[in-house]
């Protein structure tokens, strides 16, 4: 009876999962590093992201960094991307933009579409993501 609630005990011990879920479904991390105002560029960014999702779908996890010229994509009157961007949102993907850059620049979060997301340093966010494992692509 013993060997038996011992053996009972280490399976369920073994099934506990305390990272969570989602994060075994997560096979793969990218972080993008996105600094151009170039239009042709976030085109063939957006068509990289369309096809890791199609291919990848969940188990793909997605922080799109955006800083210096590239602050343009993410703001309201200029982007070419709008609807893009809140469609991979909702996908999961993270667009996040340096406060640096807004405030080199003079932008409000006003200015911005809702689905930015802010850190403090955008090579910062991407050094951080390279140090955890994420690989990284620089648009």
């Amino acid at each position: 009876m013993r060997k038996i609630l011992l053996l009972f005990l280490v399976v369920f011990i073994g099934t506990i999962n305390p990272a969570g879920a989602q994060s075994a479904a997560i096979k793969h991390r990218l972080v993008i590093q996105l600094n151009t105002g170039d239009t042709l560029i976030w085109n063939g960014m957006m068509k990289n992201l369309k096809n890791l999702k199609a291919g990848w779908g969940d188990s793909v996890q997605v922080e799109v960094v955006v800083h210096g010229p590239g602050i343009q994509f993410m703001m309201k009157e200029k982007t070419t991307q709008a609807i893009g961007i809140a469609t991979f949102k909702k996908m999961g993907i993270e667009f996040v933009v340096c406060e640096n850059t807004m405030r080199e620049r003079n932008v409000s979060k006003e200015q911005l579409l809702p689905e930015a997301g802010f850190v403090k340093m955008g090579v910062g966010e991407i050094i951080l993501k390279q140090e955890a494992g994420w690989s990284y692509m620089k648009m």
